[in-house]
């Protein structure tokens, strides 16, 4: 057996989103001692739900599905455990000029706490060390993010790119969300400015009076030095397409994401390769062989690379 890749040896996670979270927990499950590094100032990556005039709201991904089987075991668990619930199968559809209607599709899943708290329960007691990587770190590493992100740190063969998007969280009079022309969540189509909108206070079940919208990814584009610029925009197009005033709006907030949704996928869960003597793992929704990149299939990319490390280390 070789000396360099015992299972005793160190493991560093690059990236707390949940395909990172999956990987560690996996590993730590197995023996394998790891330690977490993120940029950021706290774990969950697209599942960000910062704490906005005291309440959590979910400005990252907008819910998650479930298809997978094992995902299906652990999202139970959430349920049971009250971390998650099921939130809606049929959103509205709003387009310009159009009456408002309905699309029906599989269930999306919510959180009371955020989804960032899902993450946070993957990692369990696993500390998370801030950290903004010039260079791989020695010993066998997992790079858990977008590829533009993971290509600063290593070689990523046939790279997927990603759209942008700003996330603009819109606090309202409670009021005023009365009568809205959707239940839930709406796809918004064709419209230059925004291209979904989520009753967050529905989302969470709490009835706050909170709508996140997600920008087009040109307008994202255009402004991702500033992204506080797109708030003006937004707040024209959801009251107009919603028939709120904008009067009724108290407070706003953009954040930024500049590698969003991937625009394609790697025919793989993950990639694992040995450079300069060890291992290199990457993973990520972007590697979902179904080409539908979500929540669940960074679970499962994080999940099948822990399991490669564990047989090659165990080989």
């Amino acid at each position: 057996m070789s000396t360099e890749h015992t299972l005793g040896t160190l493991v560093t996670v690059v990236g707390a989103g949940m395909a990172g979270a999956a990987c560690a927990a996996a590993l730590v499950a197995a023996g394998v001692p790891v330690r977490v590094l993120d940029r950021g100032r706290a774990p969950g990556g697209r599942m960000a739900s910062p704490e906005l005039h005291g309440r959590r709201v979910d400005v990252g991904a907008g819910y998650f599905t479930v298809r997978d089987n094992g995902f299906e075991a652990v999202v139970g668990e959430w349920r049971d455990r009250g971390l998650a619930r099921e939130w809606a199968d049929t959103f509205g559809v709003l387009a310009d000029g159009d009456q408002p209607s309905t699309s029906t599709g599989p269930m999306r899943w919510a959180t009371p706490g955020g989804l960032r708290s899902l993450v946070r329960d993957v990692l369990g007691d696993i500390e998370v060390t801030t950290a903004d990587l010039d260079a791989l770190p020695e010993g066998d590493v997992v790079i858990a993010m977008p590829d533009p992100q993971a290509a600063r740190l290593t070689e990523i063969a046939d790279p997927v790119g990603y759209d942008p998007v700003i996330a603009v969280a819109v606090g309202f009079e409670p009021e005023s969300m009365r009568d809205l022309p959707f239940t839930h969540a709406a796809f918004v189509n064709d419209h230059p400015s925004v291209s979904f909108v989520a009753d967050d206070g529905s989302r969470r079940g709490d009835g706050a009076a909170v709508l996140v919208a997600h920008t087009t990814p040109d307008l994202a584009a255009a402004h991702l030095d500033d992204p506080a610029e797109v708030i003006g925009e937004v707040e024209d197009a959801v009251t107009e397409l919603l028939g709120i005033g904008r009067s009724a709006i108290e407070w706003t907030h953009a954040h930024r994401w500049t590698f969003a949704k991937p625009t394609g996928a790697h025919d793989a869960t993950h990639s694992l390769q040995q450079i300069d003597g060890r291992l290199v793992g990457l993973a990520g929704d972007q590697w979902c062989p179904e080409g539908s990149p979500r929540v669940e299939s960074a679970w499962r990319s994080g999940t099948d690379l822990a399991a490669a490390i564990i047989a090659r280390r165990d080989a």
